[in-house]
C-alpha cells in the first residue's frame, strides 16, 4: 500500500521500520517539528524523523496540519491508507479522509479503557493486570473510534513504564503489519460505552511520593512514573528519583528507613527502592548508590 506515517517518539520508531520492512511504500513521514534540546538548545529532530532520514524517506513536520497548504500536500500524496501512532497533532477529518482506507491509529492500550495522552502510565498506576494495543479506525473523538485487531498482553508485577513502553512499541507494529494484510477481512467494533476511562496527561505535580499511601500504591506511582518524570523524595534537601521498587514485608512510621538497604515504611506495609537517581546524576541501582549516599536505619525520608 502506499502509505503516509504519523508518529513522533521513539514509541512510533518500531511500527515505521515494520511497515517498510512489510514492503509498504511509505510515501511520506509526518512528525513534530524540531525542537531545543541538550545543553546548547540547539533544533533536535525527533526520534520518527531521524530515523525516516537515516531510512531515506520524505519527511514533513508542519507545526498544523490544518492550513490550505498543509491540506494541499496530503491530499496530494494519493494515500492508500495513514498509520498514526503518537504523531502529537489532532487531525481535522479531511486529512482523516483524505487517505483511500481512511487512518489507523496503534493506541496502547485496550480500549475503551485509557482512552488520552498516557495510557501506558496510568495501568500501570492503576494496576492494570493487563494492557495491549488496538488498532482503531480514526474518527474526531478522542480515541473512540472502532476497533479492528487488538492484542493484550500481561503486565509483569514489576514492570516499569519503560520497560512496558518497549513491549508495546514492538506489540503494535507486528498488529499494524498484520492489520494491514488482513484489512478486508476485519470487522471494525464499536467500543462499548462501559468500561470507558481517560488517561490524562501525566503532570509532574503527581511525582512527589507520599509515604503515608500503602506501599502497593508508592510502588505503583514508581513504577508508573519510570523514567518520566520520575517519583521522588527529598533527603537532606536533595531531591532523589526512585526508578524501581519492589513491595516488601515491614511496618513503621510513614517514610521512615526501616533497614541500611532502603527498605521504607508506607502507610501499609513497606517498599524496597532498588533503583536511584539523584539530580544531576546518573541512576544507579541500589547498591551503587548506597555506597556514595547512605541511608541508614531510621532516616527519615
Amino acid at each position: 500500500m502506499r502509505v503516509v506515517f504519523m508518529g513522533t517518539p521513539e514509541f512510533s520508531v518500531p511500527v515505521l521500520e515494520a511497515l517498510v520492512t512489510a514492503g509498504h511504500e511509505v510515501v511520506c513521514v509526518y512528525c513534530q517539528p524540531p525542537r531545543p534540546a541538550g545543553r546548547g538548545k540547539k533544533d533536535r529532530p525527533t526520534p520518527v524523523h531521524a530515523r525516516a532520514l537515516e531510512m531515506g524517506l520524505a519527511v514533513r513536520h508542519p507545526v498544523s496540519v490544518r492550513t490550505p497548504e498543509a491540506l494541499q500536500e496530503f491530499e496530494a500524496l494519493n494515500a492508500d491508507i495513514a498509520v498514526v501512532v503518537a504523531y502529537g497533532l489532532i487531525l481535522p477529518q479531511v486529512i482523516l479522509d483524505a487517505p483511500a482506507r481512511g487512518c489507523l491509529n496503534i493506541h496502547a492500550s485496550l480500549l475503551p479503557r485509557w482512552r488520552g495522552a498516557a495510557p501506558i502510565h496510568r495501568a500501570i498506576m492503576a494496576g492494570d493486570a493487563q494492557t495491549g494495543v488496538c488498532i482503531m479506525q480514526m474518527e474526531a473523538g478522542l480515541d473512540t473510534g472502532p476497533v479492528v485487531l487488538r492484542r493484550a498482553i500481561d503486565i509483569a508485577p514489576q514492570e516499569t513504564t519503560a520497560a512496558l513502553h518497549d513491549r508495546l512499541s514492538i506489540l503494535g507494529a507486528e498488529a499494524i503489519v498484520e492489520a494491514l494484510v488482513d484489512l478486508d477481512d476485519l470487522h471494525p467494533e464499536v467500543q462499548p460505552e462501559e468500561g470507558v476511562t481517560y488517561a490524562a496527561k501525566i503532570d509532574k505535580a503527581e511525582a512527589a511520593i507520599d509515604w503515608s499511601r500503602s506501599a502497593v500504591d508508592v510502588d505503583r506511582q514508581i513504577r508508573g512514573l519510570s523514567p518520566f518524570p520520575g517519583a521522588w523524595f527529598e533527603m537532606d534537601g536533595v531531591r532523589v528519583k526512585v526508578l524501581a521498587s519492589e513491595v516488601v514485608d515491614g511496618a513503621g512510621a510513614s517514610g521512615l528507613a526501616l533497614d541500611d538497604g532502603l527498605t521504607i515504611a508506607c502507610g501499609a506495609g513497606a517498599v524496597r527502592l532498588t533503583r536511584l537517581q539523584r539530580a544531576g546524576k546518573a541512576a544507579q541501582d541500589a547498591d551503587v548508590f548506597l555506597r556514595g549516599c547512605p541511608v541508614a536505619f531510621g532516616t527519615q525520608l
